[in-house]
């Protein structure tokens, strides 16, 4: 038995023309065809405005209009459609109109009692399949530079740690959120000269362009100011600065933290700006004080920060992370927000399920964790910088 075919589907047509002959030939030519259009006569371009868009496939308009000539008619029915395809009737004495209206962005043109049933239809058709594969290569051209332009937003964000000390070794993760636009979330390692090893990581409020270029900004800004041996309060000032003087409006603000540590490798300075405190990881796993938090950059008027002394353990396992990470709920929408508490039960899970587990499949399986318990991706984008010392000895 021959398999059946599916009947074209109806397209929804809008012919604009002032001339009622003209209009009532379009009409008997389409009923001629059977052709599965469903037509809308109009007889101005105002009158089209007023019905685009409505879900029609194709447009058919007249040239020369009561209130529109010439390719002023098209233009003002091109700024009305997106995805419409978009065909010009034009006299036989006026055909050099028609090519001026494809290149002006029409799909194609007909001239006017030249056309039969068959070629208006073949025609209406071809116009809408034209259409439809013009907005596809668009999206897919759309969407490689989206694609290029995060993944330059993204090098910017997220650069290659600088560190010469053999006892260090650093490992990173980045995730986009359930959106999948690259967010603001940003992280540097930088180890100068005199060997203090110092580490970022950020994230400005929001997703898109804007938010990844601000937060390209501040990195950069960062590691410039570091390598430059600015003092960390100084250096927040002239943050605040950036963000200030980048950002596109003033409800914008970044939160951070930092971490300096000197060539003792057993302490460290941290300043926390809005942002989570990192985690010391080891058989019980727990977040560093964080009882002096700053305020976000771009929150106050004449912030202050300040910084405090933390020591750390001969040999130590860092986690700084963005709050994408602790924003996912546990058990879907509906559930409890997992929170710095979560993680570290997750992560002292991961632990004493393999006590020599990696910074990176530690992190992996974190990751796939909160996505888990949360149902789904993260709404929030997820950065993580994972940073271990190994003293000599060991």
């Amino acid at each position: 038995m021959p398999e059946s075919i599916a009947a074209p589907a109806v397209v929804r047509l809008l012919l604009v023309e002032d001339d009622e002959g003209d209009a009532l030939i379009v009409r008997d030519l389409l009923a001629d065809s059977g052709a599965a259009v469903d037509l809308v006569w109009v007889r101005s371009l105002a009158e089209a405005q007023s019905m685009l868009p409505d879900g029609f496939g194709c447009v058919l308009i007249d040239l020369g209009l009561p209130d529109a000539v010439g390719l002023e008619s098209l233009r003002g029915v091109l700024a009305e459609v997106e995805d419409a395809a978009v065909l010009v009737l034009t006299g036989l004495d006026d055909e050099y109109r028609g090519t001026e209206a494809v290149a002006a962005g029409a799909q194609d043109y007909l001239l006017k009692g030249h056309v039969d049933s068959s070629g208006l239809l073949r025609s209406i058709r071809y116009a809408v399949e034209r259409k439809r594969t013009e907005e596809q290569l668009r999206r897919l051209y759309a969407s490689e530079l989206r694609a290029t332009e995060n993944a330059r937003l993204e090098r910017g964000l997220l650069p290659q740690p600088q560190t010469r000390d053999p006892s260090l070794r650093v490992f990173t993760r980045y995730r986009s959120g359930r959106d999948g636009l690259l967010g603001g979330d940003f992280f540097d390692v930088v180890e100068t000269a005199d060997g203090v090893l110092h580490l970022l990581i950020g994230d400005v409020c929001g997703h898109g362009p804007d938010e990844a270029a601000l937060g390209v900004c501040l990195r950069v800004a960062w590691r410039t100011l570091i390598l430059a041996g600015v003092p960390s309060q100084q250096l927040m000032s002239v943050l605040e600065q950036v963000l200030i003087g980048e950002r596109r409006n003033e409800e914008v603000f970044a939160t951070l933290c930092m971490l300096t540590v000197p060539t003792g490798r057993n302490e460290a300075e941290l300043l926390l700006a809005g942002h989570p405190a990192p985690l010391l990881l080891g058989e019980q796993p727990q977040q560093l004080l964080d009882d002096v938090i700053g305020p976000a950059l771009g929150a106050l008027s004449d912030p202050e920060w300040a910084s405090r002394r933390v020591s750390l353990p001969e040999h130590w396992k860092l986690m700084l992370f963005t709050d994408g990470l602790i924003e996912g709920r546990v058990g879907g929408s509906a559930g409890d927000r997992l929170g710095v508490e979560g993680l570290l039960e997750l992560l002292k899970a991961a632990i004493e399920r393999d006590p020599r587990v990696s910074a990176a499949e530690l992190t992996d399986n974190v990751m796939a964790r909160t996505r888990a318990l949360h149902g789904g991706e993260l709404p929030d984008d997820v950065a993580v910088v994972v940073v271990e010392h190994q003293a000599s000895g060991r």
